[in-house]
């Protein structure tokens, strides 16, 4: 009886559901006959971690999928009726190459013609400051977090642990590289090295972006790239940020760059699934939003000072 009681609550859930999403679904920013057109802002929403595609199944709240927002840069950039571009950024960070994809489709948009601004809110550290360096103006709250500039990999070695509890693990690999990280063995110092490389790299491309971003040579922008956290109130001293401010001020910046005159109409580009997407995700809450390092190939934030994921 008990297990028809909540079959029965779920199967109501997900019909009232699927009601609201046919009648609050997301604007796609398609409609050319609403009112202001002509005067219109796209709100671009990157919250959570950042990743290169859309998680399967329900786990899709948390994170900000390139995939996803490189699609609605690009609507935004294709609609006639938008003339400028706000990225609300609620993020620690995340993966490298989700971070370069959505800079370069903000890069896009601009060269279309329509100004970008990035609004931060509570965190918009490493990839999410990546994103941000990319835009034409950066807002952020006194009190956001931002900064973070830098790489990590980040390797658990178990195999003191394995040996303690009389696991042992055998790797068959087709080359000595191949099993380079793997749990269960030291790090060689050739691994060492070829991992240090990999962050090298990565490091020298984001260093790039900020300096070509905020308009520093390399070595200035180099000594801001330490990996620390900055208040945005530190981050408008150093340079890292524009103006000081909400996001309604990020909004009336971006009308005044693309020359909107009177009070500018605000596009929500959530697209397709954008109900279910903000649904899940309150179910799921939004404890991802952390401030987690940019990464090259590893996405791991550090367990003595980072609570994990909920969902992981």
């Amino acid at each position: 009886m008990r297990r028809k009681l909540i079959t029965g609550v779920v199967i109501g859930l997900v019909l009232v559901s699927l009601a609201a999403a046919m009648v609050f679904q997301g604007d796609t920013g398609d409609s050319a006959d609403r009112e202001g057109a002509g005067g219109q802002i796209a709100v671009i929403r990157i919250e959570g971690q950042i990743v290169s595609s859309s998680p399967g199944g329900f786990n899709t709240g948390g994170v900000a999928a390139a995939d996803r927002i490189v699609e609605e840069l690009k609507r935004a950039r294709e609609n006639p009726d938008i003339r400028a571009v706000v990225l609300r950024l609620n993020t620690g960070g995340g993966t490298t190459v989700g971070s370069d994809e959505i800079g370069q489709e903000v890069e896009r948009v601009r060269e279309a013609g329509k100004p970008v601004v990035a609004s931060m809110g509570e965190m918009a550290a490493s990839g999410g400051y990546w994103i941000s360096a990319k835009a034409d103006k950066i807002v952020a709250n006194p009190s956001t977090l931002t900064g973070s500039i830098g790489v990590i990999i980040q390797i658990t070695k178990l195999k003191e642990l394995y040996e303690k509890i009389g696991v042992e693990t055998i790797n068959f690999t087709t080359g000595p590289y191949k099993d380079m990280g793997a749990t269960n063995k030291d790090i060689s110092p050739e691994e060492a090295q070829i991992f240090q490389s990999l962050i090298d790299d990565s490091y020298e491309e984001f260093v790039k972006v900020v300096a070509e971003g905020r308009n520093l040579d390399m070595d200035r922008a180099r000594t801001l790239a330490d990996g620390r956290i900055y208040s945005g109130k530190q981050a408008k001293e150093l340079g890292l940020v524009d103006e000081l401010g909400n996001f309604q001020e990020a909004v009336d910046l971006a009308a005044q760059l693309a020359k909107i005159e009177g009070e500018p109409d605000l596009v929500e580009m959530r697209g397709p699934g954008g109900f279910w997407r903000d649904f899940l995700g309150g179910i799921q809450g939004r404890s991802n939003i952390l401030p987690i390092p940019l990464e090259g190939l590893l996405l791991m934030p550090d367990p003595k000072t980072t609570p994990l994921p909920m969902n992981n």
